[in-house]
């Protein structure tokens, strides 16, 4: 298992490490210079517990750190949104991130960005597209800044017509800006979009395939888990990234889609055993996962568990 790169997603359950956070409704009450203090004092807050973090996940054998996407809050707000060069002290700022990534570099830490759900690029509403463009390039910025070479997005909704809707995500990908398109990779969701939905797109586009293999467990599409692995690392010209998680209820519940706090190393699939590649863990016990998960894979190389490789059983 020694060739897996193991990924912390966002937050801390029980470390001290915490990213902080400004409410534009609080903001409103104060005039603009007002603001922009408080966000750079947000901002740049943010920027050492960056360090922290980077700093943990080196200390125990975390290789990759997904930053929460409001690390610089607010920044494209309509209201409160800023450009960093209008923060106070702009100049620390910005050197305190670059210093974030210097660390992460010398570290060997990969770091990434996963937008939220209503980052969408394949709408039929013009307005949507263009707001989401403009929270990718606020990633895009951090991520020059930092070094972060992957921003994970979904494909969106299917709107009554998925192959209309790929195809105006496709449209849009091929006409990224290379800041954004370096880095931009493409994630199957649970609900939507199967990997042999994308996979086509991402091959159309140039864009890496994140698998997500527990999204693909709960919303199959008839290829094995093996094929899409396959599939999914011929679209990376880098170190692939993929994700995994354990369903809260186990597989056998009604709902397997929410995430447990741990990860069941059974559902670490067979196939991607030996693979140089980022696997970001997306349990809610954070840190605490990771832990647990490395303990009870040093288990399994004693012979004492036993590894998934094709589909769970389900319900029905």
């Amino acid at each position: 298992m020694n060739s897996i790169r193991w990924g912390l997603c966002c937050l801390f359950k029980e470390e001290p490490i915490h990213f902080a956070v400004r409410q534009a409704t609080h903001l409103g009450k104060f005039d603009r210079k007002r603001q922009l203090e408080m966000l750079a004092a947000t901002v740049a807050a943010n920027a050492t517990a960056l360090l922290a973090a980077i700093a943990y996940c080196a200390g125990h054998s975390i290789g990759s750190f997904r930053l929460n996407s409001r690390i610089l809050p607010l920044k494209t707000h309509p209201q409160m949104g800023y450009r960093l060069a209008e923060l106070p002290d702009h100049a620390a700022i910005e050197q305190a991130y670059r210093q974030a990534g210097q660390l992460a570099a010398a570290q060997g830490i990969r770091l990434t960005f996963h937008p939220d759900q209503f980052t969408l690029l394949s709408s039929p509403v013009a307005g949507v597209t263009a707001r989401s463009l403009d929270e990718l390039a606020y990633h895009a910025e951090v991520a020059e800044l930092i070094g972060a070479d992957v921003i994970t997005l979904h494909g969106g909704g299917g709107y009554g017509d998925k192959t209309a809707a790929l195809q105006r995500l496709t449209a849009v990908l091929v006409h990224l800006p290379p800041s954004l398109r370096s880095r931009l990779v493409l994630e199957n969701d649970d609900r939507v979009y199967t990997p042999s939905d994308l996979l086509p797109v991402c091959a159309a586009a140039g864009i890496p395939f994140v698998y997500d293999v527990h999204h693909h467990r709960c919303l199959p599409d008839g290829l094995t888990i093996e094929e899409v692995t396959e599939q999914a690392l011929a679209t990376w010209t880098r170190e692939p990234l993929f994700h995994l998680s354990s369903p809260r209820e186990g597989w056998q519940s009604t709902n397997p889609r929410p995430h447990h706090d741990f990860i069941d190393p059974a559902d670490l699939p067979l196939c991607w055993r030996g693979l140089a590649i980022t696997v970001e863990v997306e349990a809610k016990a954070k840190e605490i996962a990771l832990q647990r998960l490395h303990n009870d894979l040093a288990g399994r190389r004693a012979g004492n568990i036993a590894m998934g490789s094709s589909f769970p059983a389900r319900n029905g």
